[in-house]
């Protein structure tokens, strides 16, 4: 059931006020006040239903699962302006929000449900950058940090691919349908698409196949997924960086006490796993209890949503 905590008065590093902001949220598994919680931070086109019939993480979370329902409470946050079932949240200023904006709303959400204590915090993609940005506000919040194919930090790579998106959707006839069309060729790779497709053509839609599973994506996401959401969302992904006005990252990351967990895609064009490599180099020097395990696939950064049985062996140690 989506819940919902009116939050006064919010200032963003940018200076835009807020003087409310509805913050959704919803809980599964055990009650927060009974068990180990463990906050789940979505992705882009995301929210926070991860888990049950229609959860967008289902394969990871749930009864059985390696996320268990019946041993974690389970509590994941909307990113404000994310649309699902909501009003109230658009934001008229699609630039108003940096990924360190939203952990602060997220930490005053903990706050306000009397949460001090995280078992752990994971999150896919932006929610993953979302996730290493509040283990720096709340040094001593969190005992496992889990950022699955993303990054303390959005990379000159990340910043061009969503200054592309961000000129589709401010220039297109049809914004979100065909930023989702460029993204998907991200999110995936050409032997993923070798592999499923194999160049078939589709005589009955006179097209071929890749080209037709491209503007199905298009429309699915056009169909529950507004724009203001995507300029929004697309924004936060590109300022992910806990450095900034704080100085080196190891100095930035010298003070969390969290083990950290990172998880890469060997084939990701998004979030690489070369620069992941590079941050675990770091941490490894100054903690043992850091880990770093990847993913194998052809599938890309949309593994995360795929390879169910790699992700389960590579937290079972965690979770």
């Amino acid at each position: 059931m989506l819940q919902r905590i009116q939050i006064d008065t919010f200032r963003t590093l940018q200076g835009v006020c807020f003087e409310k902001l509805s913050l959704t949220y919803e809980v599964f598994g055990q009650p927060l006040e009974r068990a180990p919680v463990v906050l789940v931070n979505h992705a882009l086109t995301g929210n926070s239903s991860v888990c049950g019939e229609d959860g967008w993480w289902k394969g990871l979370i749930g009864k059985g699962k390696c996320i268990d329902t019946d041993k974690y409470a389970i509590l994941s946050f909307n990113i404000p302006g994310n649309g699902y079932q909501e009003e109230e949240n658009k934001i008229e200023d699609y630039k108003a929000f940096v990924a360190r904006d939203v952990a602060a709303i997220f930490l005053e959400g903990l706050q306000r449900l009397g949460v001090g204590e995280l078992y752990a915090v994971i999150g896919g993609s932006v929610g993953g950058g979302i996730a290493w940005e509040l283990a720096v506000l709340a040094p001593k919040l969190i005992r496992h940090l889990v950022p699955i194919a993303s990054d303390w930090k959005s990379t000159d790579w990340l910043k061009a691919t969503c200054l592309v998106q961000e000129q589709i959707l401010l220039h297109s006839n049809n914004p979100v349908h065909d930023a989702r069309l460029h993204a998907m060729l991200v999110y995936r790779t050409p032997e993923s698409f070798s592999q499923k497709f194999e160049r078939s053509f589709n005589e009955e839609k006179g097209m071929y196949n890749i080209e037709s599973w491209l503007f199905h994506h298009g429309k699915k996401l056009e169909s529950r997924f507004g724009l203001s959401s995507y300029k929004a969302l697309n924004h936060i992904l590109a300022n992910i960086d806990i450095t900034k006005d704080r100085g080196g990252f190891e100095e930035v990351i010298k003070d969390v006490e969290c083990a950290i967990h990172q998880i890469s895609v060997d084939s990701d064009l998004f979030f690489t796993a070369k620069e992941n490599k590079d941050t675990f180099e770091i941490l490894k020097k100054h903690n043992p209890k850091h880990t770093y395990g990847v993913v194998k696939s052809v599938h890309g950064h949309d593994a995360f949503f795929i390879e169910y049985d790699q992700l389960h062996q590579l937290l079972k140690h965690v979770f």
